[in-house]
């Protein structure tokens, strides 16, 4: 059961705040999951909002790179929301099925490409070490350049953000969602 509870509907904030609600109904679809939980803060979760749209509809990494990318961070904080979202939404980006086993069986990088190794490998020491060693920023440097390189890591540090969230609120995926193993 999430620890505060969740803003789902624009009449649970003061009217002022309605312009913020519409604005990530209209972006996302639906209020749900961090977003729901940051707007208690309707000003910070206007301003994640803004910058998670930037980052999943406007960036230029490829769907399943960024998919590959989410699914990794949220294997990294054990997030069983993100992960039961972006599951499938990487599946259907073309992310092989044996990459997302890969990393919700923690055997990365058993099981990966050399091109998913890289990414896989740049987030996963960028969050769990808080560097990234030569040789691996080498690897992304090469396949995806320096513009690519900026736009994972504030992607990783955008997704960070939101499984935090996630789990700080203890934030569930939906009954029948894919669960990850924690």
């Amino acid at each position: 059961m999430a620890r505060i509870p969740s803003i789902t509907r624009k009449d649970e904030l003061a009217p002022e705040h309605h312009a913020v609600w519409e604005a990530i109904a209209q972006s996302r679809g639906h209020v749900i999951g961090p977003v729901a939980a940051l707007l208690h803060r309707p000003e910070l979760a206007r301003r994640v909002s803004e910058l998670g749209a930037w980052v999943r509809f406007e960036s230029a990494l490829a769907p399943a790179d960024r998919e590959l990318l989410i699914l990794t961070v949220a294997r990294t904080f054990d997030c069983l929301f993100e992960w039961a979202a972006h599951a499938p939404l990487a599946r259907k980006a073309g992310v092989r099925e044996e990459a997302i086993a890969a990393l919700r069986d923690r055997r990365a990088p058993a099981g990966l490409t050399a091109p998913e190794a890289a990414l896989v490998g740049y987030v996963g020491q960028l969050l769990a070490k808080h560097r990234v060693d030569d040789e691996t920023f080498a690897a992304l440097r090469a396949r995806l350049g320096d513009r690519g390189l900026v736009e994972v890591t504030a992607s990783a540090g955008y997704y960070a953000l939101i499984a935090c969230t996630l789990n700080a609120f203890a934030i569930e995926p939906e009954p029948g969602a894919e669960r990850l193993p924690v």
